[in-house]
């Protein structure tokens, strides 16, 4: 991953755990400062700013001779989606039926193409064909976002359809889905995560970390935990295979948030404007 996207991808981070819940909005100056934390100089962090604001993720506004950034709308809409999904308690209920995407876009505007198939495997479809897409979840919201988004309504169909064979459900998932891939990165997840989480539980209980130190691997927490959203399609139970690992590490996730966020949000807040 370039250094680049890495600034970009850990701003993503502060702004959905620490910035939209106070006020939506930072000064360049406080946001380059809790970057520094995680070694981004000024540079890069105002390279990602600009970027993420050409994107229309960001938006910024002076005050005096200061630059403040806030999430746009489609930000927060980003930010609220992928908050729900990190902090679930259970899997969804599946009430039976597949939603399905079809899209048909002209080779003159590849480019859409190739940003639609990233939009729809965060939001968890799957490919069953080159350009037909599907999931078992209520992604209606999602996808009406999506198409407004890149003004697409002419080139994309999309149904609520039943499954009528000639497999099963599990084995249409296994044709959209590699199950077993994603399991392997929980389970290191989990490997990693869990030796870090009593070693960090000791130091806290003793007092022998401080909250900048606490700031930091609650962010890298976060920032480590959120790239199942690029690959955990958030299956319904029938759906997942049954030695799933998914709800033990979230389980961890939770218990090692829990422990960090109070003197995180101090430091947090002691650098905030």
């Amino acid at each position: 991953m370039d250094k680049q996207f890495k600034t970009r991808s850990m701003i993503f981070t502060l702004y959905g755990d620490y910035i939209r819940h106070y006020g939506n909005v930072i000064w360049i100056g406080s946001l380059i400062q809790l970057l520094e934390e995680f070694g981004h100089n000024e540079q890069s962090v105002r390279a990602a700013v600009s970027r993420m604001s050409k994107q229309g993720w960001l938006q910024s506004e002076k005050r005096g001779n200061k630059s403040y950034y806030s999430l746009t709308e489609q930000g927060k809409a980003r930010m609220e989606e992928a908050s729900k999904r990190i902090y679930r308690s259970e899997s969804p209920k599946w009430d039976g039926q597949w939603r399905m995407l079809v899209y048909s876009i002209p080779e003159s505007q590849r480019h859409l193409r190739d940003e639609l198939r990233k939009e729809l495997v965060w939001s968890g479809f799957g490919s069953l064909t080159n350009s037909c897409w599907i999931t078992p979840n209520p992604l209606e919201e999602q996808v009406h976002r999506l198409v407004d988004k890149y003004e697409i309504s002419q080139y994309v169909t999309f149904f609520n359809a039943t499954y009528e064979g000639m497999s099963s459900p599990k084995e249409l998932v296994d044709q959209c889905w590699d199950l077993d891939d994603v399991n392997a990165k929980y389970s290191q997840f989990i490997k990693e995560y869990s030796e870090m989480y009593y070693i960090d539980k000791n130091l806290v209980e003793k007092g022998d970390i401080s909250d900048g130190q606490c700031f930091v691997k609650c962010a890298s927490l976060v920032h480590e935990y959120r790239k199942f959203l690029f690959v955990d399609p958030n299956l319904p139970d029938e759906l997942l295979p049954n030695q799933w690992l998914g709800d033990s590490a979230a389980a961890l996730f939770s218990d090692y948030h829990e422990l960090l966020q109070t003197p995180a949000t101090r430091f947090f807040e002691s650098v905030f404007e």
